[in-house]
Protein backbone atom coordinates (compact mmCIF):
# COMPACT_ATOMS: atom_id res chain seq x y z
CA UNK A 1 0.00 0.00 0.00
CA UNK A 2 1.92 3.49 -0.85
CA UNK A 3 0.63 6.12 1.81
CA UNK A 4 1.79 9.72 1.68
CA UNK A 5 4.94 11.36 -0.20
CA UNK A 6 2.63 14.06 -2.23
CA UNK A 7 5.66 16.49 -1.88
CA UNK A 8 8.17 13.19 -2.79
CA UNK A 9 6.51 12.10 -5.87
CA UNK A 10 5.63 15.94 -7.21
CA UNK A 11 9.26 15.88 -7.06
CA UNK A 12 10.58 13.20 -8.91
CA UNK A 13 7.47 13.85 -11.52
CA UNK A 14 8.59 17.30 -12.53
CA UNK A 15 11.97 16.01 -13.47
CA UNK A 16 10.30 13.14 -15.53
CA UNK A 17 8.27 15.24 -17.64
CA UNK A 18 11.40 16.97 -18.91
CA UNK A 19 14.02 14.88 -21.68
CA UNK A 20 16.46 14.59 -19.26
CA UNK A 21 17.00 15.20 -15.42
CA UNK A 22 18.66 13.44 -12.43
CA UNK A 23 17.63 13.33 -9.11
CA UNK A 24 18.46 11.68 -5.84
CA UNK A 25 16.82 10.10 -3.05
CA UNK A 26 18.48 8.64 -0.33
CA UNK A 27 17.64 8.06 3.63
CA UNK A 28 17.49 4.58 5.85
CA UNK A 29 17.04 1.37 5.12
CA UNK A 30 13.40 0.05 4.71
CA UNK A 31 11.67 3.92 4.37
CA UNK A 32 9.89 3.51 1.52
CA UNK A 33 12.60 4.73 -1.31
CA UNK A 34 12.34 2.14 -4.12
CA UNK A 35 8.37 2.27 -3.43
CA UNK A 36 8.63 5.58 -3.92
CA UNK A 37 10.39 5.70 -7.19
CA UNK A 38 8.51 3.00 -8.90
CA UNK A 39 4.99 4.84 -7.67
CA UNK A 40 6.60 7.79 -9.45
CA UNK A 41 7.12 5.94 -12.60
CA UNK A 42 4.47 4.22 -13.21
CA UNK A 43 2.63 5.53 -16.19
CA UNK A 44 5.81 7.20 -17.60
CA UNK A 45 6.33 7.33 -21.32
CA UNK A 46 9.96 6.01 -20.72
CA UNK A 47 11.07 3.10 -20.64
CA UNK A 48 12.40 2.02 -17.20
CA UNK A 49 15.63 0.14 -16.31
CA UNK A 50 15.79 -0.98 -12.48
CA UNK A 51 19.35 -1.85 -11.47
CA UNK A 52 20.27 -2.57 -7.80
CA UNK A 53 24.33 -2.00 -7.28
CA UNK A 54 26.25 -5.38 -6.43
CA UNK A 55 28.66 -5.15 -3.28
CA UNK A 56 31.22 -6.31 -5.97
CA UNK A 57 33.60 -4.45 -8.52
CA UNK A 58 32.86 -1.84 -10.36
CA UNK A 59 33.25 -4.09 -13.82
CA UNK A 60 31.05 -6.32 -11.90
CA UNK A 61 28.67 -3.29 -11.74
CA UNK A 62 28.97 -2.22 -15.40
CA UNK A 63 28.14 -6.24 -16.27
CA UNK A 64 24.96 -5.87 -14.01
CA UNK A 65 23.95 -3.01 -15.28
CA UNK A 66 24.22 -4.31 -19.06
CA UNK A 67 22.60 -7.63 -17.80
CA UNK A 68 19.58 -5.12 -16.61
CA UNK A 69 19.10 -2.85 -19.84
CA UNK A 70 18.84 -6.43 -21.56
CA UNK A 71 16.19 -7.75 -19.30
CA UNK A 72 14.24 -4.35 -20.11
CA UNK A 73 14.62 -4.61 -23.49
CA UNK A 74 16.76 -1.76 -23.88
CA UNK A 75 19.87 -4.18 -25.56
CA UNK A 76 19.02 -7.03 -27.96
CA UNK A 77 22.31 -8.61 -27.20
CA UNK A 78 24.73 -8.23 -24.69
CA UNK A 79 27.42 -5.91 -25.46
CA UNK A 80 31.04 -5.02 -24.07
CA UNK A 81 31.62 -1.90 -22.31
CA UNK A 82 34.50 -0.56 -20.48
CA UNK A 83 32.60 1.98 -18.18
CA UNK A 84 29.80 3.51 -17.39
CA UNK A 85 30.57 6.46 -19.59
CA UNK A 86 30.51 3.96 -22.42
CA UNK A 87 26.65 2.32 -21.20
CA UNK A 88 25.55 5.82 -21.03
CA UNK A 89 26.72 7.15 -23.99
CA UNK A 90 25.49 3.92 -26.10
CA UNK A 91 22.43 4.70 -24.59
CA UNK A 92 22.51 8.40 -25.93
CA UNK A 93 22.50 7.22 -29.73
CA UNK A 94 18.95 4.93 -28.80
CA UNK A 95 15.64 6.28 -29.79
CA UNK A 96 13.00 7.34 -27.31
CA UNK A 97 13.56 8.19 -23.51
CA UNK A 98 14.88 6.27 -20.47
CA UNK A 99 14.44 6.01 -17.07
CA UNK A 100 17.17 4.80 -15.45
CA UNK A 101 16.89 3.53 -11.47
CA UNK A 102 20.99 3.16 -9.93
CA UNK A 103 19.99 1.76 -6.23
CA UNK A 104 21.91 1.30 -3.66
CA UNK A 105 24.66 3.98 -5.11
CA UNK A 106 26.68 3.26 -2.14
CA UNK A 107 27.84 -0.19 -2.75
CA UNK A 108 29.36 1.03 -5.52
CA UNK A 109 31.84 3.30 -3.58
CA UNK A 110 32.31 0.71 -1.02
CA UNK A 111 34.01 -1.49 -3.48
CA UNK A 112 36.35 0.95 -5.00
CA UNK A 113 37.49 4.36 -4.54
CA UNK A 114 34.47 6.17 -4.09
CA UNK A 115 35.69 9.84 -5.27
CA UNK A 116 36.59 7.73 -9.05
CA UNK A 117 32.90 6.34 -9.12
CA UNK A 118 31.38 10.18 -7.94
CA UNK A 119 33.58 11.40 -10.86
CA UNK A 120 32.39 9.03 -13.01
CA UNK A 121 28.91 9.79 -12.62
CA UNK A 122 29.56 13.61 -13.14
CA UNK A 123 30.89 12.61 -16.31
CA UNK A 124 27.56 10.82 -16.90
CA UNK A 125 25.60 13.59 -15.75
CA UNK A 126 27.14 16.29 -17.52
CA UNK A 127 27.28 14.47 -20.61
CA UNK A 128 24.96 11.47 -21.25
CA UNK A 129 21.38 12.07 -20.34
CA UNK A 130 20.47 13.91 -23.24
CA UNK A 131 17.69 11.23 -23.75
CA UNK A 132 17.42 10.14 -19.64
CA UNK A 133 16.48 10.62 -16.09
CA UNK A 134 18.28 9.15 -14.13
CA UNK A 135 17.64 8.30 -10.11
CA UNK A 136 20.26 7.81 -7.77
CA UNK A 137 18.88 5.85 -4.74
CA UNK A 138 21.07 4.89 -1.74
CA UNK A 139 20.30 3.88 2.10
CA UNK A 140 23.64 5.12 3.40
CA UNK A 141 23.01 8.61 4.73
CA UNK A 142 26.39 9.16 5.45
CA UNK A 143 27.81 8.30 1.45
CA UNK A 144 24.65 9.97 -0.01
CA UNK A 145 24.70 13.10 2.23
CA UNK A 146 28.47 13.22 0.95
CA UNK A 147 27.26 13.41 -2.99
CA UNK A 148 25.81 16.73 -1.41
CA UNK A 149 29.30 18.42 -0.39
CA UNK A 150 30.58 21.09 -2.01
CA UNK A 151 33.48 19.14 -2.54
CA UNK A 152 32.38 16.17 -4.25
CA UNK A 153 32.34 15.93 -7.65
CA UNK A 154 28.39 15.11 -8.02
CA UNK A 155 28.11 18.69 -5.88
CA UNK A 156 24.92 20.72 -7.65
CA UNK A 157 24.54 18.41 -10.00
CA UNK A 158 20.71 16.90 -9.35
CA UNK A 159 17.56 18.51 -10.57
CA UNK A 160 15.76 16.95 -7.61
CA UNK A 161 17.21 16.13 -3.99
CA UNK A 162 14.96 13.67 -1.64
CA UNK A 163 15.59 12.87 1.62
CA UNK A 164 12.90 10.48 2.56
CA UNK A 165 11.77 10.13 6.31
CA UNK A 166 9.82 7.86 7.74
CA UNK A 167 5.70 8.33 7.69
CA UNK A 168 4.24 11.01 10.23
CA UNK A 169 2.10 9.74 12.53
CA UNK A 170 -1.38 10.91 10.35
CA UNK A 171 0.12 9.07 7.31
CA UNK A 172 1.05 5.54 9.36
CA UNK A 173 -2.50 5.50 11.08
CA UNK A 174 -3.73 4.54 7.21
CA UNK A 175 -2.27 0.94 8.21
CA UNK A 176 -4.15 0.66 11.46
CA UNK A 177 -7.74 0.03 10.28
CA UNK A 178 -10.32 1.16 11.99
CA UNK A 179 -8.78 1.48 15.54
CA UNK A 180 -9.47 4.03 17.95
CA UNK A 181 -7.35 6.93 18.28
CA UNK A 182 -6.35 5.74 21.65
CA UNK A 183 -4.96 2.81 19.61
CA UNK A 184 -3.50 4.42 16.90
CA UNK A 185 -1.29 5.95 18.98
CA UNK A 186 -0.26 3.40 21.41
CA UNK A 187 0.45 1.76 17.41
CA UNK A 188 2.70 4.75 15.74
CA UNK A 189 4.34 5.05 19.64
CA UNK A 190 5.65 1.79 19.39
CA UNK A 191 6.20 0.75 15.60
CA UNK A 192 6.84 4.21 13.98
CA UNK A 193 6.57 5.24 10.46
CA UNK A 194 8.27 2.35 8.02
CA UNK A 195 6.25 1.51 5.32
CA UNK A 196 8.03 -1.60 5.44
CA UNK A 197 7.19 -2.28 9.52
CA UNK A 198 3.46 -0.69 9.16
CA UNK A 199 2.84 -3.47 5.98
CA UNK A 200 3.31 -6.26 8.56
CA UNK A 201 0.88 -5.23 11.09
CA UNK A 202 -2.38 -7.16 11.76
CA UNK A 203 -5.09 -4.62 12.02
CA UNK A 204 -7.30 -7.03 13.36
CA UNK A 205 -5.27 -7.81 16.30
CA UNK A 206 -4.21 -5.05 19.49
CA UNK A 207 -1.18 -3.89 20.41
CA UNK A 208 0.03 -6.94 22.44
CA UNK A 209 -0.53 -9.28 20.12
CA UNK A 210 1.41 -7.49 17.47
CA UNK A 211 4.17 -6.80 19.42
CA UNK A 212 4.49 -10.38 20.18
CA UNK A 213 3.76 -11.96 16.89
CA UNK A 214 6.72 -9.10 15.24
CA UNK A 215 9.05 -7.81 17.75
CA UNK A 216 9.14 -10.98 20.34
CA UNK A 217 9.19 -13.44 17.69
CA UNK A 218 12.87 -14.17 16.04
CA UNK A 219 11.47 -15.45 12.51
CA UNK A 220 9.68 -12.46 12.26
CA UNK A 221 10.57 -10.23 9.68
CA UNK A 222 10.27 -7.38 11.77
CA UNK A 223 12.16 -8.52 14.14
CA UNK A 224 15.61 -9.32 12.07
CA UNK A 225 14.74 -5.51 10.99
CA UNK A 226 15.05 -4.05 13.74
CA UNK A 227 18.09 -6.49 15.23
CA UNK A 228 19.89 -5.80 12.04
CA UNK A 229 19.06 -2.05 11.01
CA UNK A 230 22.40 -0.54 12.55
CA UNK A 231 25.00 -3.89 11.01
CA UNK A 232 25.25 -2.52 7.43
CA UNK A 233 25.87 1.18 7.64
CA UNK A 234 27.74 1.47 11.72
CA UNK A 235 30.64 -1.39 11.02
CA UNK A 236 32.74 1.63 12.14
CA UNK A 237 30.79 3.02 15.63
CA UNK A 238 30.89 -0.17 17.03
CA UNK A 239 29.95 1.45 20.46
CA UNK A 240 26.17 2.46 18.67
CA UNK A 241 24.05 -0.22 19.74
CA UNK A 242 25.83 0.69 23.14
CA UNK A 243 24.59 3.75 23.12
CA UNK A 244 20.84 3.26 21.82
CA UNK A 245 20.88 0.76 24.98
CA UNK A 246 21.64 3.46 26.99
CA UNK A 247 19.47 6.59 25.64
CA UNK A 248 16.42 3.60 25.34
CA UNK A 249 16.99 3.41 29.32
CA UNK A 250 16.73 6.57 30.32
CA UNK A 251 20.05 8.10 30.04
CA UNK A 252 19.95 10.64 27.71
CA UNK A 253 22.18 13.94 28.81
CA UNK A 254 25.62 13.71 27.69
CA UNK A 255 27.66 13.07 30.91
CA UNK A 256 25.07 10.33 31.43
CA UNK A 257 25.15 7.84 28.53
CA UNK A 258 28.83 8.45 28.74
CA UNK A 259 28.38 7.08 32.33
CA UNK A 260 27.15 4.47 31.29
CA UNK A 261 29.47 3.29 28.41
CA UNK A 262 32.18 3.81 30.73
CA UNK A 263 33.78 6.04 28.34
CA UNK A 264 36.40 8.80 29.85
CA UNK A 265 36.53 12.25 28.87
CA UNK A 266 38.41 11.69 25.77
CA UNK A 267 35.86 13.41 23.16
CA UNK A 268 35.23 10.04 21.42
CA UNK A 269 31.62 9.60 22.23
CA UNK A 270 31.17 12.79 20.92
CA UNK A 271 32.31 11.48 17.32
CA UNK A 272 29.94 8.79 18.01
CA UNK A 273 26.90 10.91 18.57
CA UNK A 274 28.22 13.49 15.92
CA UNK A 275 27.71 10.76 13.30
CA UNK A 276 24.90 8.96 14.79
CA UNK A 277 22.93 12.51 14.74
CA UNK A 278 24.04 12.66 11.23
CA UNK A 279 22.43 9.63 10.01
CA UNK A 280 19.47 10.67 11.27
CA UNK A 281 19.13 7.59 14.06
CA UNK A 282 19.41 10.06 17.08
CA UNK A 283 18.46 14.09 17.72
CA UNK A 284 19.46 16.62 19.88
CA UNK A 285 16.42 17.64 21.92
CA UNK A 286 16.85 21.27 23.79
CA UNK A 287 13.84 23.19 25.54
CA UNK A 288 13.02 26.46 23.03
CA UNK A 289 14.06 28.15 26.03
CA UNK A 290 17.10 26.94 26.54
CA UNK A 291 18.80 26.42 23.08
CA UNK A 292 22.21 27.42 24.34
CA UNK A 293 22.33 25.68 27.42
CA UNK A 294 24.19 22.82 27.22
CA UNK A 295 23.14 21.14 30.66
CA UNK A 296 19.87 20.49 29.10
CA UNK A 297 20.87 19.16 25.69
CA UNK A 298 19.17 15.35 25.25
CA UNK A 299 19.06 12.55 23.12
CA UNK A 300 16.76 10.68 21.62
CA UNK A 301 16.20 7.44 19.09
CA UNK A 302 13.99 9.18 16.45
CA UNK A 303 12.95 5.48 15.21
CA UNK A 304 10.19 4.31 17.00
CA UNK A 305 10.57 0.92 16.36
CA UNK A 306 14.31 1.32 17.37
CA UNK A 307 13.76 3.11 20.70
CA UNK A 308 11.25 -0.26 21.79
CA UNK A 309 13.53 -2.52 20.72
CA UNK A 310 16.40 -0.60 22.50
CA UNK A 311 14.23 -0.22 25.60
CA UNK A 312 13.04 -3.76 25.93
CA UNK A 313 14.29 -6.35 23.94
CA UNK A 314 18.16 -5.86 23.32
CA UNK A 315 19.25 -6.18 26.22
CA UNK A 316 16.65 -9.27 27.29
CA UNK A 317 17.18 -11.43 24.34
CA UNK A 318 18.18 -14.33 26.37
CA UNK A 319 15.50 -13.81 28.70
CA UNK A 320 13.19 -13.79 25.49
CA UNK A 321 14.43 -17.28 24.29
CA UNK A 322 13.85 -18.50 27.35
CA UNK A 323 10.16 -17.33 28.51
CA UNK A 324 9.21 -16.75 24.97
CA UNK A 325 6.84 -14.06 24.06
CA UNK A 326 3.88 -14.14 26.31
CA UNK A 327 5.61 -14.38 29.29
CA UNK A 328 8.35 -12.35 28.37
CA UNK A 329 5.61 -9.30 27.55
CA UNK A 330 3.75 -10.15 30.29
CA UNK A 331 7.27 -9.75 32.86
CA UNK A 332 9.05 -7.21 30.59
CA UNK A 333 6.69 -4.50 28.81
CA UNK A 334 3.24 -5.04 30.24
CA UNK A 335 4.16 -2.84 33.55
CA UNK A 336 5.44 0.27 31.45
CA UNK A 337 4.54 0.16 28.30
CA UNK A 338 1.36 2.91 28.73
CA UNK A 339 4.13 5.03 29.94
CA UNK A 340 6.26 4.43 27.07
CA UNK A 341 3.67 5.38 24.26
CA UNK A 342 2.93 8.39 26.86
CA UNK A 343 6.15 10.03 26.58
CA UNK A 344 5.98 9.49 22.53
CA UNK A 345 2.35 10.66 22.38
CA UNK A 346 4.36 13.93 23.52
CA UNK A 347 6.06 13.61 20.09
CA UNK A 348 3.09 13.00 17.93
CA UNK A 349 1.40 16.15 19.63
CA UNK A 350 4.10 18.40 18.37
CA UNK A 351 4.03 16.79 15.53
CA UNK A 352 0.19 17.65 15.01
CA UNK A 353 1.08 21.11 16.02
CA UNK A 354 3.76 21.82 13.19
CA UNK A 355 1.34 19.66 10.70
CA UNK A 356 -1.30 22.39 11.54
CA UNK A 357 1.48 24.86 11.02
CA UNK A 358 2.21 24.03 7.18
CA UNK A 359 -1.14 23.45 6.60
CA UNK A 360 -2.10 27.34 6.90
CA UNK A 361 -4.50 26.13 9.95
CA UNK A 362 -2.32 28.03 12.57
CA UNK A 363 -0.40 31.27 12.58
CA UNK A 364 1.91 33.31 14.40
CA UNK A 365 3.82 30.15 15.94
CA UNK A 366 7.38 30.91 16.27
CA UNK A 367 8.30 28.10 17.26
CA UNK A 368 6.55 24.67 18.40
CA UNK A 369 8.88 22.55 21.42
CA UNK A 370 9.72 22.09 25.40
CA UNK A 371 9.86 24.46 27.56
CA UNK A 372 12.02 24.26 31.01
CA UNK A 373 11.05 26.42 33.82
CA UNK A 374 12.63 26.74 36.94
CA UNK A 375 10.61 29.07 39.73
CA UNK A 376 12.74 30.23 42.66
CA UNK A 377 10.27 31.71 44.35
CA UNK A 378 8.35 28.48 44.74
CA UNK A 379 11.44 25.60 44.59
CA UNK A 380 10.17 24.33 42.04
CA UNK A 381 11.14 23.30 38.10
CA UNK A 382 10.35 21.36 34.99
CA UNK A 383 9.56 21.10 31.76
CA UNK A 384 6.25 21.74 29.58
CA UNK A 385 6.16 18.81 26.83
CA UNK A 386 4.11 20.69 24.72
CA UNK A 387 4.48 24.38 24.02
CA UNK A 388 3.60 27.23 21.26
CA UNK A 389 6.12 30.42 21.36
CA UNK A 390 4.10 33.21 20.08
CA UNK A 391 4.97 37.28 20.23
CA UNK A 392 3.07 37.98 23.16
CA UNK A 393 3.78 34.04 25.16
CA UNK A 394 3.46 30.80 25.13
CA UNK A 395 0.63 28.47 24.65
CA UNK A 396 1.22 25.59 26.89
CA UNK A 397 -0.54 22.33 26.53
CA UNK A 398 -0.68 19.71 28.91
CA UNK A 399 -0.81 16.01 26.97
CA UNK A 400 -2.54 12.83 28.58
CA UNK A 401 -2.43 9.35 27.40
CA UNK A 402 -5.25 7.83 29.95
CA UNK A 403 -7.75 4.71 29.04
CA UNK A 404 -10.18 6.72 30.40
CA UNK A 405 -11.60 10.63 29.42
CA UNK A 406 -9.20 13.31 31.33
CA UNK A 407 -11.78 14.49 34.18
CA UNK A 408 -12.64 18.64 34.29
CA UNK A 409 -11.59 18.43 38.22
CA UNK A 410 -7.89 16.77 36.89
CA UNK A 411 -7.55 19.86 34.07
CA UNK A 412 -8.50 22.26 36.70
CA UNK A 413 -6.14 21.25 38.99
CA UNK A 414 -3.53 21.57 36.28
CA UNK A 415 -4.52 25.02 35.28
CA UNK A 416 -4.17 26.30 38.59
CA UNK A 417 -0.97 24.65 38.87
CA UNK A 418 0.48 26.37 35.68
CA UNK A 419 -0.34 29.70 36.18
CA UNK A 420 0.58 29.69 39.65
CA UNK A 421 4.72 29.57 38.22
CA UNK A 422 6.48 32.62 37.78
CA UNK A 423 8.70 33.83 34.91
CA UNK A 424 6.92 32.62 32.10
CA UNK A 425 4.65 34.52 30.30
CA UNK A 426 1.73 32.20 29.64
CA UNK A 427 -0.37 33.33 26.65
CA UNK A 428 -3.19 30.16 27.22
CA UNK A 429 -3.38 26.88 28.39
CA UNK A 430 -4.33 23.64 26.32
CA UNK A 431 -5.18 19.82 26.88
CA UNK A 432 -4.65 16.82 24.56
CA UNK A 433 -6.30 13.86 25.65
CA UNK A 434 -6.13 10.45 23.25
CA UNK A 435 -9.69 9.25 24.97
CA UNK A 436 -11.64 12.72 25.17
CA UNK A 437 -12.74 14.56 27.66
CA UNK A 438 -15.36 14.13 30.53
CA UNK A 439 -15.76 17.70 29.93
CA UNK A 440 -14.35 20.63 27.94
CA UNK A 441 -13.29 23.78 29.82
CA UNK A 442 -14.64 27.12 28.20
CA UNK A 443 -11.24 28.94 29.06
CA UNK A 444 -9.15 25.92 27.45
CA UNK A 445 -8.28 24.70 23.87
CA UNK A 446 -9.21 20.68 24.27
CA UNK A 447 -8.04 18.61 21.85
CA UNK A 448 -9.12 15.14 21.84
CA UNK A 449 -7.05 12.18 20.23
CA UNK A 450 -9.71 11.96 17.11
CA UNK A 451 -9.26 15.25 15.80
CA UNK A 452 -5.37 14.54 15.72
CA UNK A 453 -6.12 11.90 12.64
CA UNK A 454 -8.55 14.78 10.72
Amino acid sequence: MFVGRKQELKAIQSVLEKRSGSVLVYGKRKVGKTTLILEALKGNAGKTVYYECLKSSLQDNIDGFVSALIAAQVLPVRLGFASFQDVFGYLNTLPGTFNIVLDEYPYLKKFTTGETVDSVFQAVIDNYLSNIRLIISGSHIGMMKDLLEEKNALYGRFSAVIRLSELNYKEAAAFYGEKSAYDKIAFYAVFGGSPFVNEQLDAQSDLRMNIQELLLNPLSSVYAYADNLLLSDLSGSMNAERIFSAIGNGRKKYGEIESKLGFSNNGLLSKQLKNLLGMDLLAKRYPINREDDSKKVSYELTDNLLRFWFTYVYKNKSALQMLGAEAFYENYIASTVTTFIAHRFEEIARAYFSIQVKEGKRKGILHIGTYYYDDSEQKTNGEFDVVLQRQDGYSVYEVKYLAAPLSENAMREEVKQIKAIKGIRVRDIGFISANNFEKDLPECECIDGQSLYK
